[in-house]
């Protein structure tokens, strides 16, 4: 069982614009393309900031035109310091403060699965999972295109001695090149590299 966070960033490390659009994404790949479906197969659980469940609020369950059901059938933990809008039919748990026992509450559910804990975003989230010693793995899709401004990719210095190692690049079409880092811990061995593709 790992815990991931797997996300797609501009060229200069934003996930979304100062405004929260993800719009420069989405011209640069269809998804299915991508890596996602095969990790989406791997996902038990998943974990979202309140901007990020907004995002979702807004753009798929009330999307203008007509909405869409919650796209996760997996149990879903959401970080939020005030009350927010329930999903009808979706397994969304909110949840505040601590990173550390909502991981293992996580982890219980999960237990015996084999199944991974994807941390979807935010940034900041992501940031108290990993000051917690509790993430894993960063699996980034860089795309060409660079924002200047806007939510950052991982707002954390990581250095030594817990430090991030190389493990895969990818290439998805003209538009996106997927990182995958393994993060390691004081006194643990280098990862193998796992090699190219394009």
């Amino acid at each position: 069982m790992r815990t991931q966070y797997y996300t797609a960033a501009s060229l200069d490390g934003f996930l979304a614009t100062e405004d929260h659009s993800l719009e420069w994404l989405f011209p640069l790949v269809d998804i299915q393309d991508t890596s996602l479906p095969q990790f989406m197969e791997g996902v038990g659980a998943l974990a979202m900031g309140s901007s990020t469940y907004e995002w979702m609020l807004r753009h798929v369950i009330h999307a203008p035109g007509g909405g869409s059901p919650w796209p996760y059938a997996q149990p879903t933990w959401v970080f939020s310091s005030r009350k927010r809008e329930a999903v009808p039919d979706a397994d969304i748990r909110f949840v505040q403060g601590d990173v550390r026992p909502v991981h293992e509450a996580m982890r219980g559910a999960l237990q015996g699965s084999g199944r991974n804990i994807w941390l979807v975003g935010g940034g900041e989230l992501v940031g108290q999972f990993f000051d917690a010693g509790l993430l894993d793995e960063i699996i980034v899709q860089v795309g060409s295109v660079t924002l200047g401004s806007g939510a950052p990719l991982l707002p954390r210095r990581i250095a030594l001695p817990r430090r991030l190692e190389l493990t895969q690049v990818r290439r998805f079409g003209p538009g996106m090149a997927e990182l995958r880092y393994d993060v390691l811990r004081e006194g643990a061995p280098p990862a193998a590299p796992k090699g190219a593709g394009a």
